[in-house]
């Protein structure tokens, strides 16, 4: 297949056409995707109508699909295991509340964070296929944390240089109040230090990183100041010179890297159905401080 990559945004994003997830990828046509990716950050396949068995199919390309370990709410398809939901529609095609637990924890999504922070090898990266897109908000904004980080003002950076923040999937619940992970759930997953400077496994550069909606501690500092801190560098982020909003049409598939990026939706309609469906990537290595 012949690629083409058009970029969307000077600081990250980009979409490519000449790739049809029905089929299998041939090895050049992956490694010119891989490399998209790991220049733009966010790649933007359109007109992807496939199924959930083609899109874990097609994450497979560029590692193994996690399988997540939350089972307590119904975030996780039922008939493709590799599936996490994210909808406000359940697989029995009815419309949730937001009142609905699975909703409420999926309301945290409207903070900054990358997936599945909480590991002890966090996500490589993720794809997002938007089945049922809302046209009233869901707009899925990204931010270049490589380009924060080298922006990053000296008084911000002495405060992360060389700390580790923890990243704990119950903070969740506390955040947004979601019910708690049940004592298995926990068990499975427990908290996690990262370095807040990291150095990627592929490119070799500096990012900052943080995921706001699991990082309840950092080192040397106490609970007050850790999450003001947190909020502090967000804020900082969340400027128009690092973020690309991506505006839904049905079925876009959005591949980013969390190793690099934080991202966050908009919110929407709660009236209105909206369907996506998402793969995360196992992590190959631990965090590297940089």
């Amino acid at each position: 297949m012949a690629i083409t990559v058009v970029p969307r945004h000077p600081a990250l994003g980009a979409e490519i056409r000449g790739v049809d997830m029905h089929w299998p990828l041939d090895e050049a046509t992956r490694r010119a995707v891989h490399e998209a990716w790991m220049e733009h950050l966010v790649v933007v396949f359109p007109d992807q109508d496939i199924s959930d068995a083609e899109h874990v199919a097609f994450t497979r390309n560029f590692g193994e699909p996690e399988i997540f370990h939350q089972t307590s709410l119904g975030l996780r398809a039922d008939r493709v295991k590799e599936i996490f939901l994210v909808s406000n529609v359940d697989e029995r095609n009815n419309l949730l509340k937001p009142s609905t637990p699975s909703q409420v924890q999926l309301s945290s999504s409207r903070q900054w964070h990358t997936d599945s922070s909480y590991r002890p090898m966090p996500s490589m990266g993720s794809l997002l296929h938007g089945i049922e897109i809302s046209r009233t908000g869901g707009i899925t904004q990204f931010i270049n944390m490589y380009k924060v980080w080298d922006d990053l003002p000296d008084g911000l950076r002495r405060q992360v240089e060389g700390r580790r923040a923890r990243h704990d999937f119950a903070m969740l619940s506390r955040l947004v109040g979601s019910p708690p992970p049940t004592g298995e759930e926990r068990a499975a997953m427990p908290p996690v230090w990262h370095p807040m400077v990291r150095r990627h496994p592929v490119t070799g550069r500096t990012s900052l990183f943080i995921s706001s909606i699991y990082n309840d501690a950092i080192e040397g500092m106490e609970e007050g100041a850790s999450r003001r801190l947190i909020e502090d560098l967000s804020d900082f982020a969340a400027q128009p010179q690092y973020m690309y909003r991506h505006v839904w049409e049905p079925h876009d598939v959005l591949m980013w890297d969390n190793r690099c990026t934080v991202h966050a939706v908009t919110p929407h309609d709660p009236a209105e159905r909206r369907v996506m469906h998402r793969t995360t990537i196992v992590g190959a290595e631990p965090v590297v401080a940089a």
